[in-house]
């Protein structure tokens, strides 16, 4: 089974997610297609590098992601194709792999320079149907990705810094809300695993937890066990902490933005 993922900031209204589909069935009929999202803020690259990092590895070996939040599309930046334990990432050179090229099981990374595998006619501002789903396709019928274009060091692709949570020297820790989710959930960069190595005594329901300047109750198991009308935090399905309410909005009740500050003090 050949399976390629979508993820970008298209949104549903126009046709640019169809044609892409399209694109990629002309070349491999049998591609099965899963739509990631394609609701990611219009050019919002930290979002979407949050969003594939968190996700990739819940799809079967060999799957290809395709990534298309691009807003220098057109330009001399770079198009890459990174192999990562046992999938593909096409993706532009802008950051939205950032994460992913930190890792420690990283395969190769090639810059996309071979028109062989492009469409005919390559349109300057759509290069997710005319360059990336090809490609993407082609993959997926048994090229391999040395042939799309030179190899590159990892050291010299873009990459976005401070994606990720830290400590501070005075043992906080210290992150941001990266996405607000349909219910409104806030969720943040901070990894369980850091509430864990940050924290002298690890997480527990007292953990205190600050969003900018207002405090939020102590980490809890379940939305449901929130207690009523109070924000509270726990960690989500993406393993990541999220800053909710039971049954509310939590975005709109705090009147919260993407950006914003989140503290983790023991």
């Amino acid at each position: 089974m050949s399976v390629i993922t979508l993820l970008t900031d298209f949104g549903t209204d126009d046709e640019y997610v169809g044609l892409m589909k399209g694109v990629i069935l002309s070349i491999n009929p049998s591609a099965t297609i899963v739509d990631v999202t394609h609701g990611i803020r219009p050019h919002d690259i930290a979002q979407a590098a949050y969003t594939i990092y968190a996700g990739y590895h819940y799809f079967p070996a060999q799957t290809v992601h395709l990534i298309v939040v691009d807003p220098g599309v057109g330009t001399q930046r770079r198009l890459l194709a990174l192999r990562l334990e046992d999938h593909v990432f096409i993706a532009p050179d802008n950051g939205v792999l950032s994460l992913l090229l930190g890792h420690k099981h990283i395969s190769s990374l090639n810059q996309i320079t071979n028109p062989k595998y492009f469409r005919a006619a390559v349109s300057r501002t759509f290069q997710g149907r005319d360059i990336i789903a090809p490609v993407g396709a082609h993959i997926t019928n048994g090229v391999d990705v040395r042939e799309l274009g030179p190899a590159m060091d990892v050291s010299t692709a873009v990459c976005l810094d401070q994606l990720e949570a830290r400590c501070t020297e005075t043992g906080k820790l210290k992150g941001e809300v990266v996405a607000i989710d349909h219910f409104g959930n806030l969720i943040t960069n901070i990894k369980s695993e850091q509430l864990t190595e940050c924290l002298p005594a690890g997480p527990r329901a007292n953990t205190r937890i600050r969003l900018g300047s207002r405090l939020i109750g102590g980490l809890v198991e379940t939305y449901a066990s929130m207690p009523a009308q109070t924000p509270s935090a726990l960690i989500g399905s993406r393993g990541y902490l999220e800053i909710a309410i039971s049954k509310d909005n939590a975005a709109r009740f705090l009147d919260a933005q993407i950006g914003d500050d989140v503290w983790v003090v023991p």
